[in-house]
């Protein structure tokens, strides 16, 4: 299957892109080739790359009230709807025993905490909790619980409305290690919204090259700015850093009080560089792979695109190639079929080459990109030859 691109891309001239592992564009502002700074050691992508992924589309949710849990985004895997808890168990994998009742679940004091059946590792999770509206206690015995994430670590859960305790067990800490930057708890029966990004830490060779992080928003307000994990956290023991599994459960703890929770999703986050990520600021080797994987999906298209009656749209995807790596033959192939082209334009009449000028020019300032990704040199033959034409034309003179 073939596309034709609008002209407005790369002016004058109508391009064919196939289809075959690469994105396929069609929308007039998509970015051409040979436009922004080209890839580097660490970056595989050029600015504004019209071969980068686009981002899967997810349908957004809807907020909370204090009446009714939201709706979670399209991609959530949700644990718990407010139905039943058939996705969570106890510690050796029996049936809970907390109650649920009116879209929530509820701690039954001394049965234990409760896990996850499933699995996870770095994710977006999003819980919403409720201290008991009848105040009792005070300190760490007032609406205690815990949001424990895989590995560990946990983020307090407390009622703090008007009732101090130790920093770093407030709720909204990073339980035993941080602090919340504030105390944004809502007054005792209302629920509290939790919103965690989480990321594990990374060891290669028993060595951190990433120690993971957490961010964490209650209530909409932000209480773990990216805060370094430095283990698990726990009590009066000072954590200490160290491994985390890639996947674990969600715990939710007994702490002796009836709290509640409701709405409970996550969404997967997908791998960190550290992590094995081909996108974003990217190790030498890896920046190198990715731009290999690039140019063999280019070339495999520009092959599909041959057309000997206009051979300019598969030039210029071997051209496009040769961003991402100077492979010898691809390179061979542009210098044959832009030497034949240079050829082509100088045996048209007069009046045929004068319809030439943008498509020329276009190319012409391809392979000026070229050489600043370093693919050619200035001194490359039909680079030269082309620029040579344009000028015999006046070509390369700006229109007043």
């Amino acid at each position: 299957m073939k596309l034709r691109i609008p002209s407005l891309c790369w002016p004058g001239v109508a391009i064919l892109v196939t289809l075959g592992g690469l994105p396929v564009f069609g929308a007039s502002d998509v970015a051409p080739p040979f436009y922004g700074d080209p890839p580097d050691e660490n970056h595989p992508w050029a600015v504004h790359d019209r071969n980068r992924p686009l981002p899967p589309v997810v349908t957004p949710g809807t907020f909370s009230t204090q009446e009714q849990a939201g709706k979670p985004p399209s991609d959530a895997i949700i644990l718990f709807d407010g139905t039943d808890l058939s996705k969570f168990s106890d510690n050796k994998g029996n049936p809970v025993k907390w109650v649920v009742r009116d879209g929530y679940m509820e701690v039954t004091p001394g049965s234990g905490e409760i896990r996850s059946r499933e699995e996870f590792g770095d994710c977006q999770l999003h819980i919403e909790w409720c201290a008991p509206t009848k105040v009792e206690g005070s300190g760490q015995g007032r609406g205690n619980s815990g949001v424990f994430l895989p590995g560990g670590l946990e983020i307090q859960v407390l009622d703090n409305y008007n009732n101090p305790t130790y920093a770093d067990g407030t709720a909204g800490a990073y339980y035993g290690v941080m602090p919340p930057l504030v105390n944004a708890v809502r007054p005792p029966g209302q629920w509290q919204v939790y919103d965690i990004v989480f990321r594990r830490p990374v060891y290669k060779e028993g060595k951190v090259v990433d120690p993971g992080y957490v961010t964490v928003f209650l209530n909409g307000v932000l209480v773990q700015d990216h805060t370094p994990l430095e283990g698990p956290g726990g009590h009066m023991g000072r954590s200490r850093a160290r491994p985390f599994p890639e996947k674990g459960p969600l715990r939710l703890q007994d702490h002796g009080n009836p709290t509640r929770f409701r709405n409970i999703w996550y969404r997967p986050l997908p791998p960190r560089p550290s992590q094995g990520g081909t996108d974003g600021f990217l190790t030498p080797e890896a920046t190198l792979a990715k731009r290999k994987e690039i140019a063999a999906g280019i070339r495999a298209n520009a092959a599909k695109a041959a057309n000997p009656a206009d051979p300019v749209p598969e030039l210029r995807l071997w051209m496009e190639s040769l961003v991402y790596e100077v492979e010898p033959s691809a390179l061979q192939k542009v210098e044959q079929m832009a030497t034949a082209y240079v050829k082509s334009l100088k045996a048209l009449p007069p009046e045929k080459l004068q319809g030439k000028r943008d498509e020329a020019r276009s190319l012409r300032d391809a392979f000026r990109y070229l050489v600043r990704a370093k693919a050619i040199t200035n001194e490359f033959g039909p680079k030269v030859a082309l620029e040579d034409l344009i000028r015999e034309q006046g070509w390369d003179k700006q229109k007043k």
